[in-house]
């Protein structure tokens, strides 16, 4: 009796198991690979009369050339200023002139570019994005224009800003050995202005060649009608030698680091704590994604709760995972919570307040009801992130150029359910550790100042 109850209850599961997986929404996606190394990536939704375009190229901040920090994100705004056959002016009047936009981003393992426009433009958009793979209009003047205009980016966005990036910039710098890994992507203003038309000749030549790229389209078109069209306007690009990456691995630290920042434009203190991930593929990645969520994930996360809400600690508290998210990245990255606190509270008082709530997750766990709820806040961020064409097309050209398969897309909520609280509780006890914890304190310019005033008149006062 207790046999046949057995085989029953595993067939039950089963049966369970297979419907979950038929009740998910599974994303369209038809790969075609062209001869000259292209991977092309469709997705057909024929709910609206539109498409979404990104091209992903496997080239980012790690693999800028030394001494030329920012250069990746420098050679995106040149890769907008022309070509011999369209020049500077015509792709941004192409595009939005067919009632489309379009935009471009750098990160540490890819740059993309994407856009969005009604159908009717889809071949507009292709030949555009075929004629800067195929070279672009090296100038003088287009670079002078362009170092200056990332440096103005710099000026706006990190040195005039309170709190200048530091939880996204300096933080890295802190947590990671390796130039590649620990370098300002945004870029120096001496490295910026010694870059030279041979420096940007040699990385379009090296790096955004077909075989180094993927283009993804989403919306309403059919994979062979999206193929055709992408023999038509790429196949002729030869591919191009790539060079090999350095080995820019590292492995988790084993002593906390810790800075302390002064900040004349801040009116509050902040502090940025940060704690080396999972490498890309590992068991523990979706893992550290629940993880992340239970803790730092909006209002109801823990260390809202407890920091915020709770003990009053902290003004607000945000997360991030380095400069992308927690599926795209293809080396050393870092899961980092940021937080304004109050000037009478202090970063050993937030830190140990982390601690706590991470001290609980590793002897605990996390009980069933939370961890549901965790998981499907997580599936439905995953899922709301894939509705609109454009971010379908982007986030199937990173997976592919990150992982090798856009069919990770579909995947991954199977990655996230699958987690057990065993797996939150092993990520919190290998990651969450002080030793692999990096941490910038960032204060008002006055709160530093009042104490080494007082200290002076001290010693002035002394006989």
């Amino acid at each position: 009796m207790r046999k046949h109850s057995l085989i029953a209850l595993f067939a039950g599961l089963a049966l369970s198991v297979a419907a979950q997986a038929a009740d998910r929404w599974q994303v369209p996606v038809a790969s075609k690979k062209l001869a000259n190394g292209l991977t092309v990536l469709v997705s057909p939704d024929h709910s609206s009369p539109t498409v979404g375009v990104s091209v992903v190229y496997h080239v980012g901040m790690r693999l800028e050339p030394k001494n030329r920090t920012g250069f990746a994100h420098l050679f995106e705004h040149l890769m907008f200023q022309g070509t011999p056959t369209a020049p500077k002016g015509v792709f941004d009047k192409v595009i939005t002139g067919g009632g489309g936009n379009n935009n471009g981003s750098t990160r540490p393992d890819f740059t993309n570019y994407i856009e969005t426009a009604p159908v009717s433009a889809l071949e507009s958009i292709l030949w555009l994005e075929a004629d800067r793979m195929k070279t672009l209009d090296f100038n003088p003047a287009t670079l002078k224009n362009q170092q200056d205009v990332v440096k103005e980016e710099i000026r706006v966005n990190v040195q005039n800003q309170p709190y200048g990036g530091f939880m996204w910039i300096d933080i890295g710098g802190l947590a990671f050995q390796k130039w590649e890994n620990n370098h300002d992507g945004y870029g120096s203003f001496k490295d910026l202005e010694n870059a030279s038309l041979d420096d940007v000749r040699a990385f379009h030549r090296d790096y955004y060649g077909p075989n180094n790229a993927v283009l993804s389209i989403a919306g309403d078109i059919t994979p062979a009608k999206a193929f055709a069209l992408a023999e038509k306007y790429f196949a002729a690009i030869p591919k191009r030698p790539t060079p090999a990456p350095s080995d820019f691995s590292e492995g988790l630290n084993t002593a906390e680091r810790r800075l302390v920042q002064s900040d004349k434009l801040a009116q509050v203190p902040a502090i940025a704590a940060a704690w080396k991930m999972p490498d890309r593929g590992s068991k523990d990645q979706p893992a550290m994604a629940v993880l992340g969520e239970l803790l730092a994930g909006g209002d109801a996360s823990r260390f809202y709760q407890g920091l915020v809400k709770g003990r009053e600690l902290a003004l607000n508290l945000d997360s991030l995972y380095g400069l992308t998210s927690i599926w795209e990245y293809d080396g050393p990255t870092i899961f980092t919570v940021f937080a304004l606190y109050k000037p009478d509270s202090s970063a050993d008082a937030l830190l140990s307040a982390m601690d706590e709530e991470i001290a609980k997750v590793v002897k605990d766990g996390v009980d069933e009801a939370t961890l549901k709820r965790v998981k499907t806040r997580l599936l439905a961020d995953w899922y709301n992130g894939l509705e609109s064409f454009l971010s379908r097309a982007d986030t199937l050209a990173k997976l592919q150029t990150l992982w090798g398969d856009a069919q990770v897309v579909n995947k991954i909520p199977g990655w996230i359910e699958g987690v057990k609280s065993a797996d939150v509780q092993r990520a919190a006890k290998t990651y969450l550790t002080v030793a692999n914890r990096s941490v910038i304190d960032r204060k008002p310019a006055a709160m530093l100042a009042a104490p080494a005033a007082a200290q002076g008149a001290a010693s002035a006062a002394k006989p």
